[in-house]
């Protein structure tokens, strides 16, 4: 294994462990880290992986060991976020020329995006007839949801059949990308979607709630925590489990309609199962470290023990990566879940033109419009530095560049 690349940095609390060696590390997101590392229950040390930016309650890029309690804005609210990738037995010689009937049909074949003021008409995002394999794919999930609303009413009025197998909008994509030896390989971003985002703001306000009953001082309020043994701890995991097993779910509904729509497009048939990978990179996971029981949260990490695969994607117009964790305790096993943005969503669209854009994506099948220049390579950091400055945490198994790249 290569010498370590972590920086240390302490300021009052637990000491603080950044993989950010070459890379940007805002001085805003560092502040949110120093506020998470004074809370009482953190185990050992905060790791910072070098994707890390500002987030909103926590800071994206994030690795939080604790004991005794879990701070749900850590999570966030996009729960069990994460990527799906498979491996074909195609080369791009399989493939057309022109790609742009192969995009329509997974346009075609899988929700993504959302209506302007859907609150009455039909969400472009969202089933309005739920499709067969989307009911079969549910009723695993059915059961338990039904204690989960019945327990916390602001979940029945949620998109969840309605959103599983479903895109989203922001960062969330579908890919056709090609590796080192010219395999096209099929790769996808999403999470928990609606019914996710209602459990991580209602726990997140509960445990605010809580912070205000028990005059409990916070250095932000964004830190909010649930105490385990309280009742909100226990509803919270018992959702954020099943949220998790929704977002799995949902990856795999929209892998199986990708590799369908790719077949029909194409006329002909073909293997996608190769070295199927699946994994969140927005949770809590119970785990063992340092000889010590902890909840881990991730938010905008992977976790990537000993020989794990997992996916690092970059932006829309550069590599991403197939690798293989190393099992680096110092970071509880993780690594950076992307790229990370340097530019917020706002400051993308004012400081990149469309013709911008339209050059930095050129070579891949994908819209080129002013809804998604705050997705422009530019707003991200450099992918190949990110890998860099995290190679004692995984190693790099399969580069892939996109050739087709559909976005929410």
């Amino acid at each position: 294994m290569t010498t370590q690349t972590y920086e240390v940095t302490q300021d009052g609390g637990v000491p603080i462990k950044s993989w950010t060696k070459g890379v940007p590390f805002e001085d805003q997101a560092r502040q949110q880290l120093v506020n998470i590392s004074k809370m009482p229950f953190i185990h050992k040390w905060v790791a910072v992986m070098p994707d890390v930016h500002l987030g909103i309650g926590a800071t994206i890029g994030s690795v939080v060991p604790t004991i005794g309690a879990v701070i749900p804005a850590a999570v966030g609210v996009d729960i069990g976020c994460g990527m799906m990738a498979v491996k074909t037995n195609m080369t791009s010689h399989h493939l057309p020329e022109d790609l742009s009937a192969i995009r329509n049909a997974i346009e075609r074949a899988v929700p993504h995006g959302r209506s302007a003021r859907a609150r009455g008409g039909r969400d472009k995002g969202a089933w309005s007839n739920i499709p067969d394999d989307v009911a079969h794919a549910w009723s695993p999930l059915a059961a338990k949801f039904e204690v989960l609303k019945n327990k916390h009413s602001v979940l029945k009025n949620t998109n969840n059949i309605a959103h599983l197998g479903t895109l989203g909008t922001g960062n969330h994509f579908i890919e056709i990308c090609l590796d080192e030896s010219d395999s096209v390989w099929f790769m996808l971003h999403s999470g928990s979607r609606g019914v996710g985002n209602r459990i991580g703001t209602y726990f997140i306000e509960q445990a605010k709630k809580d912070m205000e009953r028990w005059m409990i001082q916070l250095p932000h309020k964004d830190l909010a925590y649930l105490p385990e043994g309280s009742d909100n701890f226990v509803d919270y995991v018992e959702a954020v489990e099943w949220a998790q097993t929704y977002a799995r779910i949902n990856r795999e509904v929209m892998m199986e309609r990708v590799i369908a729509a790719v077949k029909a497009s194409l006329g002909f048939e073909f293997e996608a199962k190769a070295e199927a990978v699946n994994c969140h990179h927005n949770y809590v996971s119970r785990e063992n470290h340092y000889d010590k029981n902890v909840l881990v949260t991730r938010k905008g990490a992977v976790r990537a023990r000993e020989g794990e695969m997992g996916i690092i994607p970059g932006s829309m117009g550069a590599r991403s990566f197939i690798v293989r964790g190393l099992g680096n305790e110092e970071s509880f096993c993780s690594c950076s879940h992307g790229a990370g943005r340097v530019m917020s969503r706002t400051a993308a669209k004012k400081a990149v033109s469309l013709d911008e854009h339209k050059e930095a994506v050129k070579g891949v099948e994908c819209r080129v419009d002013e809804g998604v220049i705050d997705e422009t390579p530019s707003a991200y950091k450099d992918i190949d530095k990110v890998m860099a400055a995290q190679n004692d945490l995984v190693e790099i198994v399969y580069t892939l560049k996109q050739i087709v790249c559909v976005k929410g």
